[in-house]
């Protein structure tokens, strides 16, 4: 049994979703990747899906070896492009995640200008607030805002954001201007519902953290719209400082509270560990640690 091209097959159907959408994205005919997956599970001595009728899905032995299947492919795609000519020109596929608003006003435009730069290199950007295994997701870098927990992921910090409080000008004539974070419970605290949280923090006094309890009559699942509600006088927000900091430039909100702001967070670009990293991947790396630095 050619193992290589088991391999190969075994991951085209876990990416496809199903044996047809695998078989069609090979060229292959159904009958050759049934035969193909069996051989190879028989070879292991283990399942690596669970088949029904209508349905596909990894069982935790083959999520377990999907993982170093694609470590073992990538490995031998770079061996393989080490040694033909122009292997250091990025090509390929490149897959990228980033939150969605940071995603937005940073990253896209990096990497239109990335990919017009590279004739060949295709890019998929996910926009997603939320962290996602890049090995189970089949990506090749994130960027991730705050501490990084994963050790099993390399991380090259791109700078350093503040969350900062902020409130327009008309606002804070209106209702004054919070002196500490206790006076927030009788200021109009527009919110974000997605977060599920009632308080702000964590808040810095006399090296202690706290939280404070907030309420307000706005809640907005998206960020912007609560940044365009702020700027429009209805309240005071939390934010992150990359989110206001051109509304804050013109005027249009101030920060408040700042003595007692958050530690500053890191944004990181984040890439599973491999000793040889494709070319696109790190073209891109190094793009971004150029190109993503003009936020606060």
């Amino acid at each position: 049994m050619d193992k290589f091209r088991a391999m190969q097959t075994f991951l085209c159907i876990a990416d496809a979703g199903s044996l047809t959408a695998a078989a069609r994205a090979m060229g292959s005919s159904l009958p050759a990747v049934v035969r193909s997956l069996a051989a190879y599970e028989t070879q292991l001595g283990v399942r690596l899906f669970h088949r029904t009728t209508r349905r596909i899905t990894l069982t935790e032995e083959g999520r377990e070896h999907l993982e170093r299947c694609r470590h073992v492919l990538t490995a031998v795609e770079e061996a393989e492009s080490a040694l033909r000519a122009g292997a250091t020109r990025p090509q390929g596929h490149l897959r990228i995640t980033a939150p969605v608003l940071f995603g937005q006003m940073y990253v896209a435009p990096v990497v239109t200008r990335f990919v017009q730069a590279h004739q060949g290199l295709r890019c998929t950007a996910l926009l997603l607030d939320r962290n996602v295994n890049l090995l189970e997701e089949g990506l090749d870098l994130a960027i991730r805002i705050g501490r990084l927990d994963d050790s099993s992921l390399v991380a090259q910090e791109l700078g350093q954001i503040r969350r900062v409080v902020v409130g327009s000008p008309a606002y804070l004539r209106r209702h004054g201007e919070p002196a500490h974070p206790r006076d927030l419970r009788g200021h109009n605290c527009i919110r974000n519902s997605s977060s599920g949280r009632t308080t702000w923090g964590d808040f810095q006094e006399r090296q202690r953290t706290f939280q404070v309890p907030v309420s307000g009559n706005l809640e907005f699942n998206h960020v912007w719209p609560a940044v365009q509600a702020c700027a429009a006088g209805a309240g005071l927000g939390m934010f992150f400082s990359y989110q206001v900091a051109q509304l804050i430039e013109q005027d249009a909100l101030r920060i408040v509270l700042e003595p007692f702001e958050p530690p500053a967070m890191p944004i990181s670009i984040v890439y599973p560990h491999a000793r040889l990293l494709p070319a696109r991947t790190r073209a891109f790396i190094d793009c971004a640690k150029a190109e993503i630095t003009q936020f606060r």
